[in-house]
């Protein structure tokens, strides 16, 4: 009986041991892929293939999968310091858009995909804003993200990887170069208003001509914009003014006065 019941020990400890081993078997064997990952299957290590969305068997030991996430991806290119083509040192930075396209490829042909691509849109901005001017880089950005996004693309193509859109975020000058713009737009500014304010002189004193020359032919009609000058200035009853009034005004009045009667 105590045999039986050391056999009966030693065969408990084997099923318990056995259960935990195909329950862990079971679990990496049977494994769930979400709707945008795919898997990529290696046998003995040789690509097998891609495995879709779903649950799949996998054969431990013998088979291994690497997961690949199918979404649109963004990489943040770090503030960088870059100087243009006419010597100007700008701190630029900007974003990455990107997605896989070949899972295959970007598990084979590359360590570790999103880390490369950062490092080549540095190189690209470097190289595209370094053959750019300054104003060219300020007043331009969409451009200059498309041509860095062609450069980059067109590499990573063979990674099984597309670049979908690069966004230069911020861009930032020295604080001289500020300083020197912002005196140089305050210049500007005060040109504009010295020219509007000579424009306006010049169209005031064409239209001021033209009264002269209307009011110089009738005689009546300066008269009677010299008392409609007088009353204005009677409204104010606090300030004395002493005017010399022309003999004739007095001679059109009386003729008026004349006429009335």
């Amino acid at each position: 009986m105590e045999v039986f019941g050391s056999v009966f020990g030693v065969l408990s400890c084997v099923g318990v041991v056995l259960l935990f081993i195909v329950l862990g078997l079971s679990r990496t064997a049977l494994q769930v892929i979400k709707q945008y990952e795919r898997g990529v299957v290696f046998n003995f290590g040789k690509y097998s293939g891609i495995r879709e969305p779903g649950l799949t068997f996998i054969i431990p030991i013998f088979q291994t999968m690497s997961r690949v996430d199918m979404r649109l991806q963004t990489s943040d290119i770090p503030r960088q310091e870059v100087m243009t083509r006419d010597n100007i040192p700008m701190l630029v930075n900007a974003v990455v858009y990107f997605r896989v396209l070949n899972p295959e490829t970007v598990i084979i042909e590359i360590a570790d995909y999103s880390f490369a691509i950062r490092q080549y849109t540095q190189a690209a901005l470097r190289d595209v804003i370094g053959n750019s001017e300054m104003d060219n880089v300020l007043t331009e950005r969409e451009s200059i993200a498309e041509a860095i996004q062609k450069i980059v693309d067109s590499e990573t193509d063979a990674w099984g990887v597309d670049v979908e859109s690069i966004k230069i975020q911020e861009v930032e000058l020295p604080a001289e170069m500020k300083r020197a713009m912002a005196k140089q737009a305050e210049a500007e500014r005060e040109r504009r208003a010295m020219i509007i304010n000579a424009d306006g002189e010049l169209s005031a004193s064409v239209k001021l001509n033209e009264a002269a020359e209307i009011l110089g032919k009738n005689p009546g009609a300066m008269h009677l914009r010299t008392l409609q000058t007088l009353r204005d200035i009677a409204q104010d009853p606090s300030e004395k003014i002493v005017m010399l009034i022309p003999s004739s005004l007095g001679d059109a009045v009386s003729s008026l006065v004349d006429k009335k009667k």
